[in-house]
């Protein structure tokens, strides 16, 4: 099971690849991993029946005792077989579905294999953590895949409230995980249940608990969602919405009832919301137009139907409540399916443009009529035997005194009459021949696109019969139930599943539902109960989207207090923040300890004079680029500073990023006024003297305090020690980086990929794509005709150089060509050529040295983006494209995986994240050779870093050029 749940999660990585390759015939692929897992299933189906339970784990956290294992049980067992069986049929459609197609498949396809495999670890795992985890991961993909036609406002909108609503509903969840772990000591889902705790703790975590299950369900009022994620393609709809994701909440109440289900706080929430969730799905059915809101709204009821009926709680309706979750599995997708085609077919599904199909496609419309048949609870289908069992369990306890019962079974009774009544009018608005409109043409569809629902249909036609046999399967769960609830006298028999059981109250309630069903679709037909407006004046939905106007509403108005778009106003208050906070507590102390010296070396008398002259002199200049130059004066000379005290990493990272922030100010400033104050004058001097004398002295006492508020040894007193003996390492500070504090580092990279993001963004106000290299791709290698003439920048862009001679000066730079001549300087480009590599090697000496030298992939990644300044400096934006052909998003992805992966291997190893190995040997020429797979992680760090830096270069350099250029360009032309 672990080595299927591996296979899920990797399988997927290559699904991109073979859709590129194989094309929509990739699902086959996808379809055999997940049919692979369903006849792992079946063969373990034998043992399962008869008592056994494999069992296979994973010490994954061990300090937690948490574990990746896998149970399976007869519950566990069917949903699996629901998961992988329904899930290889809907693969196999998708073949078809998605025929012709191309954009976006990859992605979906990978998508959907992944999402089954996230429900085949969700239904399995015994931890209770980890099913959170799978519970989540279940969310986002189902978001992903609600949003496929992610041009489309309407999918972004569903895949957004979808993502919302479960996801919400999962923390609450998470909540209730935690006091029920808290409370028994264990995560263990099969301990928990074992020992059967109760107290108002635990009622407190079930009412989480089902929090969680209710809004992954559909079961109201959160059940608006489900609808709205009809907005995805229809093989997405016909396998989460019917078989898989909406059975994630089925299957924790099915899990937790047998144990919990007399705990005061559960059948009023279970009961009550399941009962009222089938009768507004049902009502609901029969106002819609559209076959899959048909579809939609039937599969809301249905799932308070099995809400009800497997939150009961007792064992006879346990054993109906998991016939009714397989039935419901193979007949609600087998119509989402059958609407599939008519929708690929026809590209339409609204009742009122179809007419005529059951002539043209009777063998679309048999199954359909199965189908329909099984989810009204029509002999000889499994719908009718687990109806059955579910009416007969309600009716016992009902008749045996218990209240809840009652209530249970009048809602079933009504429910499954307008399940019938949503059944016959689905059949008449897809088949049925209609007067007031015009015969459908029917193209016949691949016998393969039929395939999969014809299946599904022949599956559930089957279970009927095979009523005796599923009794055998499903009973031992049933038995983990009680017989009866708490305090109401048990049923003189126990119930068994089977295709007849003579004339019974059940099977007459049954029948009575399917002709009350019938006038009902009758009366609403000749009434156009479809027509009418709204039935109720505000629903789930509207209040939804009221929340979310009052949540962007609460935002402006909060943006609108602190988000002046002022920068003085911003730094201004942090500073009075600063010196309030920390002053306070300064002159609240009632002692200062403080140990100071006059200096500890002789270079701190040389730079300390020089540093705050720059201080000084840069708070005097008029000019921007003059106080960005002496504020990088005070940085300079920290790195002497650094470079003196032994520090040498230090003083190489810091002259590095002087150098960068430099760079990175001076391309901001082009577009900038050169003098302060030019357009907008400084306001409120004596306010911002005071404050910065004020932030100034605060800092000074910090620092003058800090001194002697150490009272304990150093931790990093034997970091040297560590270093060496757990990071194989004699360059403390590069260790700590990637191994001692490595995640430390992983997220100071997530800081660096947002700033990145975040330049980026602002400048690339309208396409953030990079077009340098498609500018770049006309320039020459070297020119082949000396009478070609070079290209210099205009305002009209690139243009040959008019007068030009034929013979031209060698090209050092191709991207010089294109700057204008008085932009060019020949040495400069002369030095960048020969210098250009020379950096790069020095950058990646410093990248693999850096272990236990001076270096390390942060100061090796800065280096090389120095190396890519200068390529921009001295040939301009093309240059730029020459130097770096990749996408710096590329850059940045691709390091930051790689860290991301090197803590994500050593738990396929049983080691704890971001551990570190190494390799040492003797090797011909190089002699003794050791590495250390931090050097990977460092990789990583190096990568985000160029990318950084090119992000930097290419947003603030050259887009910077490319929008002045043309604003020129507007100048000229106006």
């Amino acid at each position: 099971m672990l080595l299927i749940l591996a296979l899920f999660c990797l399988t997927p990585l290559l699904m991109p690849v073979l859709v590129r390759w194989m094309g929509a015939r990739a699902f086959y692929v996808s379809a055999l991993i997940t049919a692979g897992a369903f006849a792992h299933a079946v063969v373990l189906g034998p043992e399962v029946v008869a008592g056994g339970i494999p069992f296979e784990t994973y010490h994954w956290i061990p300090t937690l005792d948490i574990q990746i294992s896998m149970r399976m049980d007869v519950l566990g067992w069917i949903m699996t077989l629901v998961v992988t069986g329904v899930g290889a049929l809907v693969m196999l459609y998708c073949r078809w579905y998605f025929r012709g197609k191309t954009e976006g498949l990859g992605q979906f396809s990978a998508v959907l294999l992944a999402f089954a495999g996230a429900m085949y670890g969700l239904v399995l795992t015994d931890d209770i953590v980890v099913l959170v985890m799978f519970w989540e991961i279940t969310s986002v993909l189902s978001y992903l895949l609600i949003g496929y036609y992610h041009r489309r406002a309407g999918s972004r909108r569903s895949a957004l409230q979808a993502l919302l609503v479960t996801t919400l509903g999962g923390l609450v969840m998470l909540i209730g995980v935690v006091l029920i772990v808290v409370e028994t000591g264990t995560s263990s889902l099969s301990t928990i249940l074992s020992l059967a705790p109760a107290g108002p703790v635990i009622d407190a975590a079930l009412v989480l608990l089902l929090v969680g299950a209710l809004s992954k369900s559909a079961i109201f009022p959160f059940h608006f969602w489900l609808p709205g994620a009809m907005a995805a393609p229809t093989p997405v709809s016909a396998y989460l919405h019917a078989a898989a994701m909406v059975k994630a909440g089925i299957y924790l109440i099915a899990r937790l009832a047998p144990v919990f289900a007399d705990a005061p706080v559960w059948r009023p929430l279970v009961i009550g919301l399941g009962v009222f969730t089938m009768l507004l799905g049902g009502f609901q059915a029969l106002r819609e137009r559209d076959l899959k809101r048909i579809l939609a709204f039937g599969t809301v009821s249905q799932l308070g139907f099995l809400t009800v009926v497997l939150g009961f709680g007792t064992r006879d309706a346990a054993l109906a409540g998991l016939a009714l979750l397989l039935a419901h599995a193979l007949f609600k997708s087998c119509l989402f399916l059958v609407v599939g085609v008519i929708d690929r077919q026809l590209s339409t599904r609204d009742v009122d443009e179809l007419s005529g199909l059951w002539r043209q496609a009777p063998t679309l419309a048999i199954t359909s009529a199965v189908a329909i048949a099984s989810m009204a609870g029509v002999i000889p289908t499994l719908g009718f035997v687990a109806k059955e069992g579910a009416l007969t369990a309600l009716l016992d306890a009902a008749t045996a005194g218990d209240a809840w019962g009652l209530v249970a079974l009048i809602g079933v009774v009504l429910g499954s009459a307008l399940t019938a009544a949503y059944g016959l009018r689905f059949l008449w608005g897809a088949f049925a021949t209609k007067r007031a409109v015009a015969p459908t043409a029917w193209p016949d569809p691949p016998l393969g696109f039929l395939s999969a629902p014809v299946a599904l249909a022949a599956l559930t036609l089957a279970g009927g019969f095979a009523a005796p046999w599923l009794d055998v399967a499903l009973t031992p769960y049933a038995d983990t139930a009680p017989a009866a609830p708490a305090g109401v006298a048990a049923p003189e028999y126990a119930y068994h599943l089977a295709l007849w059981h003579g004339l019974e109250p059940a099977l007459f309630l049954s029948l009575g539902t399917l002709i009350v069903g019938a006038v009902v679709f009758w009366l609403a037909l000749r009434a156009g109960f479809d027509r009418r407006t709204r039935a109720l004046p505000v629903t789930a939905a509207d209040i939804y989207n009221m929340a979310l106007r009052t949540v962007d509403r609460l935002s402006v108005i909060t943006t609108t207090f602190t988000q002046r778009g002022s920068l003085p106003i911003y730094v201004g208050t942090i500073f009075v923040v600063l010196v309030a906070a920390e002053g306070t507590v300064i002159l609240a102390s009632p002692t200062w300890r403080a140990q100071l010296d006059a200096w500890q070396s002789p270079w701190q008398l040389l730079v300390a004079p020089v540093m705050i002259a720059a201080g000084i002199f840069a708070v005097r200049a008029r000019k921007r680029f003059s106080g960005v130059v002496l504020v990088s004066g005070t940085g300079l000379g920290m790195v002497v500073l650094f470079a003196t005290s032994g520090a040498p990493d230090l003083a190489l990272t810091q002259v590095l990023i002087e150098t960068v922030t430099l760079v990175a100010f001076a391309l901001v400033l082009r577009r900038l006024p050169a003098r302060m104050g030019d357009h907008n004058a400084s306001v409120a001097p004596i306010f911002r003297g005071v404050l910065a004398l004020a932030v100034g002295a605060t800092m000074a006492m910090i620092a003058i305090i800090a001194t002697g508020a150490r009272i304990h040894v150093p931790i990093s007193e034997p970091w040297p020690e560590l270093a060496y003996e757990i990071g194989h390492g004699q360059n403390v500070v590069n260790v700590a980086l990637v191994d001692i504090r490595g995640w430390d580092t992983m997220g100071e990279l997530s800081v660096l990929i947002l700033a990145a993001t975040g330049v980026a963004s602002l400048v690339f106000v309208t396409n953030r794509s990079d077009n340098l290299q498609s500018l770049t791709s006309g320039l020459p290698v070297a020119p082949r005709r000396r009478s070609r003439r070079p290209l210099v920048e205009t305002v009209d862009g690139p243009r040959p150089q008019t007068g030009a001679t034929p013979t031209q000066p060698r090209t050092w730079l191709l991207g010089g060509q294109r700057l204008r001549p008085e932009s060019r300087s020949l040495i400069l480009e002369v030095v960048v050529r020969v210098l250009f590599h020379s950096i790069i090697v020095v950058s990646i000496y410093l990248l693999f040295a850096g272990h236990n030298l001076p270096g390390g992939g942060f100061a090796g990644g800065l280096v090389a983006g120095m190396a890519l300044v200068m390529r921009y400096v001295a040939g301009g934006r093309y240059e730029l494209g020459v130097a770096a052909p990749t996408d710096a998003g590329m850059l940045l992805g691709v390091g930051m995986t790689i860290a991301v992966s090197c803590a994500i291997v050593p738990l396929f190893f049983g080691a704890a994240p971001l551990t570190s190995t190494y390799w040492e040997g003797e090797l011909p020429l190089l002699g003794h050779v050791e590495f250390v797979t931090t050097t990977i992680f460092d990789v990583g760090v190096y990568l985000v870093v160029i990318g950084l830096v090119l992000d930097v270069l290419r947003s603030l350099g050259a887009e910077v050029d490319r929008q002045a250029q043309s604003a020129r360009g507007q100048e000229v032309s106006v």
